[in-house]
């Protein structure tokens, strides 16, 4: 038993160490990828990923999974960008997709729980069409000509003492859900309803209820991921955020969060995120194509997986 919590506990630090290693490997091979402004450059591209895989890690706590987020980070962008383009100003715009990221979680969250649908088979079908919706609304085409907004400028360009926006944004958003998930009391219904999904409804948790308030904030989260790419972009793209849901899997299970829901840490996740944006930005620095780039992610959450089996 002893032994047991041990090697559960190394595998708790498993990513912090594979973070570590991943870190001073590339640092050796490439002296570039060790400059701060190449570290300030990996933390904003953490950013976009890290939000949506923060979001995703409360889903996977109760035992589900998003697969609509790259989605609906399409579709509130799309949204959003004609607001703009069409005069609304760009805080009611924001505000808006915010409010629809928030509300296209909470039909996934339906679709799951009053459908009783699997929530692989559910959030696959809100994917597909808030996907095609995004076609139909766009026509195909990007949305440009956004203007000149201090605003929207800053959100993903903008810097705080030399710091990116989106870096700040990001840590603080992390410690926001770190407090939530394990100092509240809707944090302990979470891992409450992945753990034993039929004693925590004895306890009197709504089941029904956590479960759409983690995809809703999964909604929430993509839509503030699109419009930090909204503003770096300066258009939005019919095809923004295909495959986002696979990079943000791939951190949440990497940081060690069970895919059966109940156990795991948001700090885990925000290590994997690290993990996913250092393995992108050494390999784009040491010039290995994309395609290998999404063999090693694969392979990442194969042994995530695989190393959560054996718990």
């Amino acid at each position: 038993m002893e032994n047991k919590k041990v090697m559960n506990r190394i595998q708790d630090l498993g990513a912090v160490i594979a973070l570590i290693l991943l870190v001073a490997v590339i640092s050796i091979i490439s002296p570039e990828f060790r400059t701060v402004k190449n570290f300030l450059s990996l933390l904003r591209q953490s950013s976009i990923n890290g939000l949506i895989a923060f979001g995703m890690t409360c889903v996977i706590l109760t035992g589900g999974i998003d697969l609509s987020v790259g989605s609906v980070l399409a579709l509130t962008t799309a949204i959003c960008a004609s607001l703009i383009a069409n005069g609304t100003p760009v805080a009611i715009a924001m505000i808006v997709a915010l409010v629809l990221g928030v509300l296209f979680g909470i039909i996934s969250g339906i679709f799951v729980t009053k459908g009783r649908l699997q929530p692989f088979i559910a959030t696959l079908i809100t994917m597909t069409v808030f996907r095609g919706l995004t076609m139909i609304f766009m026509d195909g085409k990007p949305i440009s000509n956004l203007g000149d907004s201090y605003l929207l400028k800053f959100v993903g360009k903008g810097l705080i003492l030399n710091i990116p926006f989106p870096v700040i944004m990001f840590i603080l958003i992390f410690i926001g859900f770190m407090f939530i998930l394990e100092r509240t009391t809707f944090g302990r219904k979470v891992y409450a309803t992945g753990s034993n999904e039929k004693s925590a409804k004895l306890a009197g948790i709504n089941i029904d209820k956590t479960k759409i308030a983690t995809y809703a904030i999964s909604g929430l989260m993509a839509a503030m991921s699109g419009l930090i790419l909204l503003s770096r972009l300066g258009s939005a793209q019919p095809t923004l955020g295909d495959g986002y849901e696979l990079d943000a899997i791939a951190a949440v299970a990497l940081g060690g969060v069970s895919m059966n829901g109940g156990r795991g840490r948001i700090w885990g996740t925000f290590v994997g995120v690290l993990i996913i944006a250092v393995l992108n930005n050494g390999l784009n620095i040491l010039g290995v194509s994309s395609y290998y780039q999404d063999v090693v992610k694969g392979l990442v959450i194969l042994i995530a997986v695989l190393s959560d089996r054996k718990r």
